[in-house]
């Protein structure tokens, strides 16, 4: 790389590149989030204005879910053979033109069409700022650069519902599908003035199906990358369970009022935060492995802890601490899973981010419903998928990944474009 050289009194170019890179893909990997989360305090007023029941709302949401996926394992292997911006351009196009759809939807059956498109052109936000980061950086540097995007797209889960919330006083649920439209259009405009392409056309892969569904199978067939990729996966489904039904239970089973649990929410949500910014300072001394077994054995902690708490009845006291060591643990596991599965693959990166991406969402679709299946009166169902789900990531991590070298990746970057 080439050495930068600072000009007194002025900011460092190289700096100010990278604090807008971080800024960019932290916007762009938020878009989960932010699809998932802002809208969901206009449930009840989608459910009014277009005469549905409560499931076909909810309908939308798992669409939204289903999109995100998919729209991954589009975006991905396009991004490896287009490069990234193409494609992340056109997703967002996708994503804005649909959210201005969204808000106009006459029934509820077109909205959650409508959502399900809308999903998928935002999926090109969230693999490619990944694969982004791993064609710049390797080992511990892309550990500690995903650290940083942490500090933006952990706090987007908080926000998310407070924005939809606080959108819904001043305008009705169809403005928080505008507001989404607006933020897709900035974030294009954005990337296309600053968002340089990361990926040379000599590193380009051919976009034929074939070649693609051959990259997934090699894939799924290298025993590495499917545990780290399980791994990860299964603490994220922890979490979506979370998501799903902490609303429920710490309200309606432990008597939190609204207000405060908003305030369990955004203080889970900055755990995630802070535990990333901690684990971007220790992935220089401390292997990401290492790291990611840490995170791992802090959720599964966490979670057995939660049911513990829930079987024997011990309330909020117990309760809390284990969902903040659940929730705020995915500071150590996400950098870290997602850096291990992608180190061999800098020539897939694409294709490799989409495939972790995919996996994360399809255990957290699959998981969440599951959280209400015994109603809203018990916080047993909620604690055991909780407990359950991260010690299966830390069985799967030990057993599929444990002959892998437990060195540190070196520090090393791939050299930015001009």
């Amino acid at each position: 790389m080439t050495r930068s050289t600072s000009v007194p009194g002025h900011v460092d170019e190289p700096a100010r590149r990278s604090a807008r890179l971080v800024v960019i893909l932290g916007a762009l990997s938020a878009f989960g989030p932010l699809s998932n989360d802002m809208y969901l305090p206009a449930f009840p007023s989608i459910s009014a204005q277009l005469h549905a029941d409560a499931s076909s709302v909810q309908l939308t949401l798992a669409a939204c879910m289903v999109g995100l996926a998919l729209g991954q394992l589009i975006a991905g292997p396009l991004s490896d053979s287009f490069g990234r911006r193409g494609p992340l351009l056109v997703g967002l196009a996708v994503f804005t033109v649909f959210s201005a759809v969204c808000a106009l939807a006459p029934t509820v059956y077109v909205l959650t069409v409508v959502r399900f498109v809308q999903a998928l052109g935002g999926a090109a936000g969230l693999v490619i700022a990944n694969a982004s980061v791993r064609d710049r950086y390797s080992g511990s540097l892309m550990s500690r650069f995903l650290s940083l995007l942490m500090l933006i797209n952990g706090t987007a889960p908080i926000l998310a519902p407070i924005i939809g919330g606080q959108l819904l006083r001043f305008t009705s649920w169809r403005g928080v599908f505008w507001t989404l439209a607006a933020i897709g259009f900035v974030l294009a405009v954005v990337s296309a003035l600053w968002l340089e392409e990361s990926l040379p056309v000599e590193r380009r892969r051919p976009a034929h199906l074939s070649a693609t569904l051959r990259a997934y199978r090699g894939l799924l067939t290298d025993r590495m990358f499917v545990g780290y990729a399980l791994a990860g996966g299964m603490a994220f489904a922890a979490m979506f369970a979370y998501i799903s039904g902490s609303s429920f239970v710490l309200q309606n089973v432990f008597g939190l009022s609204p207000q405060g649990f908003s305030l369990v929410f955004a203080l889970n949500g900055l755990g995630i935060v802070l535990v990333g910014q901690v684990n971007g300072r220790l992935v220089r001394r401390v292997s990401s492995r290492r790291l990611l077994a840490t995170g791992l054995c802090i959720s599964a902690t966490g979670g057995l802890l939660l049911l513990f708490g829930v079987l024997i009845g011990a309330g909020l006291p117990v309760v809390l601490p284990a969902l903040f060591l659940v929730v705020s643990s995915i500071g150590l596991v996400a950098p870290n899973s997602l850096t291990m599965a992608l180190a061999d693959y800098a020539s897939r990166a694409g294709t490799a981010s989409s495939l972790v991406g995919v996996l994360q969402y399809i255990f957290g679709g699959l998981m969440a419903p599951v959280v209400g299946l015994a109603g809203v009166g018990t916080a047993l169902p909620m604690a055991l998928i909780i407990a359950v789900l991260p010690l299966g990531g830390l069985i799967i991590f030990r057993t599929m990944t444990g002959a892998h070298p437990p060195a540190a990746v070196p520090e090393e970057t791939v050299e930015q474009p001009s």
